[in-house]
């Protein structure tokens, strides 16, 4: 890890690449140019963050604008980073960092940093734009941008060491920042899907234009040897908000981010989303579409939640008819993240494999105090369009000068990270209500619920799980538990009809139990009467 206290700046002509920690033809080989040396740390970072918050918000100085129309999607598609130039490529570290180019849909410039000691004090040294680190057509339009424009992001590819019949470096990576303060990376199913983001400003905050702001510098830090682990640092600019972030991401199995951040107000902000996950969900086996071939469309099939007070919680993700914001009140949370918990391919039947998608789930570090997890819930006819955002509001007032420091963990996983011993809910499909063989009421619909696994696994024979259900309007009627016929021990559906009271939003809540035992997590549901 780096050193990291705040001391006086070296004159630049007083470093070379071997007292940096780097072998002289080491980014020579790369083609990679450098900037001079700049003290670093991430105490500076913060207080460079602070002191910009406490001035007005100057956007980067833009580039050619023409320029950057003409790297349309198809101009932007031919070019391709070349990896004998990726930082890191022969070492140190497992892991070569590669480079987006900037273009249309990307046009905001980002600057990227090499890290490293020398004498014992950290340094930044920019990674300075160069068209010759890509491979572009002799006439692309990317040819006409400035020296040092920067790039739109970057990607850790898959480790140099491994076996490149396998899982060949220079084809795959597992991370990649690109966008605003969007990152991503996959799980343990070698899949990209649903993203993090640095922030949340203003989401579906009525009368108030949600606001992005935008990672605007990286740090990269060299790992050691044979390390499974990097390290990078940010800085945030926004409107209304800067900060620094430190990310120590970690490949094994699955991906693993620590992430560090200090944040520091330059106006009041209404809804402040705190480690903010976005994803999609189309239609399910909840709600079918009526327009598409496939069975289920999502990269996300519901919110789960861990309270500070030990609740385990599901909530099916609906595409909604217009946007609707869900609020879950908490205090000291454990968890919370958006899963894919579908993982059959015949339930999706695409060669994209949303079967794959990787759940991420956020553990906070330290005490988050009071707040709530906020989602989110956007109306989508395509899966192209991210409409389901998940994110902590802290209850303190995020006003102009606030500053906030927190501290969490991303899981990238296949499930979640520390598995409830209760029954899972698993699915989650409705229907015209009423009974076979009579006409079906008008106005009710019926409920099929299934939970898997858990203390439901071990029921006695004969023991029929209770259904513990209450609504905020409405009533129930025909309740009932059986287990799913299909031979799989602890797999059982609570079915209930339910009659609304009006057209307003209904909000659910059913568990199992047996006795005083809870058999089940929470399923927490939000109906909406047609």
């Amino acid at each position: 890890m780096l050193h990291r206290r705040h001391f006086i700046a070296a004159s630049g002509s007083a470093l070379t690449l071997a007292s940096l920690g780097l072998p002289a033809d080491a980014l020579a080989a790369t083609g990679l140019q450098l900037g001079p040396p700049s003290p670093f740390s991430f105490d500076r970072l913060a207080a460079l963050a602070e002191s910009l918050a406490s001035r007005p918000f100057v956007a980067a100085a833009p580039l050619p604008a023409g320029v950057l129309e003409r790297i349309d999607y198809e101009a932007h598609g031919k070019i391709r980073f070349d990896t004998d130039s990726a930082l890191f490529r022969d070492g140190p570290g497992n892991f070569p960092v590669t480079f987006f180019h900037l273009g249309r849909f990307f046009p905001t410039p980002v600057h990227m940093h090499l890290l490293e000691t020398a004498a014992g004090d950290a340094f930044s040294r920019e990674i300075l734009y160069d068209p010759g680190y890509f491979d572009m057509p002799a006439d692309s339009p990317a040819r006409k941008l400035p020296p040092g424009a920067g790039f739109a992001g970057f990607r850790f590819q898959e480790s140099r060491l491994g076996d490149p019949k396998q899982l060949d470096w220079k084809k795959n990576d597992w991370v990649a920042f690109l966008g605003a303060s969007y990152f991503r990376a996959i799980g343990e199913l070698y899949q990209y899907g649903l993203s993090a983001r640095g922030i949340a400003i203003d989401v579906a905050e009525p009368d108030r234009p949600e606001e992005f702001p935008a990672f605007t510098r990286f740090y990269f830090e060299p790992s050691a040897p044979g390390s499974t682990s990097v390290t990078v640092h940010a800085l945030l600019e926004g409107p209304s908000i800067t900060g620094a972030y430190r990310f120590v991401m970690e490949r094994t199995k699955a991906v693993r981010m620590d992430v560090e951040c200090r944040l520091f107000l330059r106006r009041d902000v209404a809804r402040l989303g705190i480690a903010p996950l976005t994803s999609m969900y189309w239609f399910s086996e909840t709600h079918p579409s009526s327009i598409d071939w496939r069975p289920e469309v999502h990269d996300s099939d519901g919110l789960a939640m861990w309270s500070g007070g030990g609740e385990r919680i599901w909530r099916p993700l609906n595409n909604p008819e217009q946007t609707t914001a869900s609020a879950f009140v908490d205090t000291r949370p454990r968890g919370f993240g958006l899963l894919q918990r579908d993982r059959a391919f015949e339930h999706y039947l695409d060669g994209v494999h949303y079967e794959k998608r990787p759940s991420l789930w956020v553990e906070p570090m330290g005490d988050w105090g009071e707040g709530a997890v906020q989602l989110i819930e956007i109306q989508t006819d395509d899966e192209i369009h991210d409409n389901t955002v998940a994110f902590w509001v802290p209850k303190a007032p995020a006003t102009a000068g606030s500053r906030f420091a927190l501290r969490y963990r991303l899981h990238w996983t296949d499930v979640e990270p520390y598995p409830s011993p209760l029954a899972r809910c698993v699915a989650t499909r409705t229907g015209r209500g009423g009974q076979p063989g009579q006409p079906r009421p008008a106005g009710v619909r019926k409920f099929m619920v299934e939970f898997l696994g858990g203390p439901l696994a071990a029921l006695p024979t004969g023991t029929r799980p209770e259904l513990v259900l209450t609504t905020s309007r409405g009533k129930f009627s025909y309740l009932f538990a059986e287990a799913v016929p299909n031979g799989v021990p602890g797999h059982w559906r609570a079915q209930f009809d339910f009659t609304a009271d009006g057209k307003e939003t209904v909000d659910m809540r059913l568990y199992l139990k047996s006795g005083d035992q809870t058999l089940s997590e929470t399923w927490l549901y939000q109906h909406h009467p047609a």
